[in-house]
């Protein structure tokens, strides 16, 4: 199994990051993608992938952060990217459900984040909450399907779903495919080619049925292959098999460590 977006820098782990990160391989976890959200986030990911081999980094400033960014933010994180085991520009977005940073700030960061990528040809991690229209809009203008990418813990409709798809860009599904009222996510899922979706945790956060309500880990994952295979009625290995290979495709991930 493969976690395609984690958060184990996240304080909630301080007490028993290492314990849990072993645990993660007793319960069949080959891989574990850790998202940045600001400088110091990615910094610490890439702590993480240097410390344990199955982790690796993605770097970069979540839409919440952006107005903590400065003229020397790109070039840290240009120089970030050079460190072995990161794979990824993320997570980076617009987030309008809570505009923690003003709008006009998080479009601005968010392209020039994809300007970074396409320079470094490296995919992208996409955060979008109650952002659709400008999230594409910014994709097709900063050109961003050139390094492709996941937009991560998806949240829109099937026809948001198409567009993404028709970009080039794939799904990642989490822990909201499971819980009961989960009527849209599901009917995302059953559209979706099982060869465009990504299985995440977003953890320590999204916790899947019927876990709901504690913290969150990667060894929760097989309850969203359990949801996948059931919605799309195939075995539980081949749901994770070819999700797998999704994810070490897409982040160019070592098949063994």
């Amino acid at each position: 199994m493969i976690d395609s977006h984690a958060h184990y820098d996240d304080e909630r782990f301080d007490e028993d990051r290492d314990q849990v990160l072993q645990d993660c391989i007793a319960h069949g976890v080959t891989h574990i993608v850790n998202a940045g959200s600001n400088i110091e986030s990615s910094e610490k990911s890439i702590e993480l992938a240097q410390k344990y081999p199955f982790v690796y980094a993605a770097i970069g400033v979540h839409p919440h952060d952006t107005s903590e960014c400065d003229v020397n933010t790109i070039e840290t994180l240009k120089l970030l990217s050079k460190t072995d085991k990161v794979v990824a520009i993320g997570e980076i977005g617009l987030d309008y459900h809570y505009d923690f940073s003003p709008r006009e700030v998080q479009k601005e960061w968010f392209a020039r984040q994809i300007n970074l990528a396409r320079d470094l040809k490296l995919p992208i991690i996409i955060h979008d909450r109650e952002s659709h229209s400008d999230i594409l809009d910014i994709i097709k203008s900063e050109k961003a399907y050139e390094v492709g990418g996941v937009f991560h813990c998806f949240s829109g409709s099937k026809d948001m779903a198409r567009e993404v798809l028709n970009l080039g860009f794939r799904i990642g599904l989490g822990g909201a495919i499971t819980f009961k009222n989960a009527r849209r996510p599901v009917e995302v899922l059953q559209y979706v080619p099982l060869d465009m979706i990504l299985v995440e945790t977003d953890c320590p956060y999204m916790t899947p049925e019927p876990h709901r309500g504690k913290r969150n880990w990667s060894g929760y994952i097989k309850y969203v292959l359990d949801k996948i295979s059931d919605v799309k009625g195939i075995d539980y290995a081949l749901a994770e098999e070819t999700t797998s290979n999704n994810a070490i495709h897409l982040f160019k991930l070592q098949s063994d460590y």
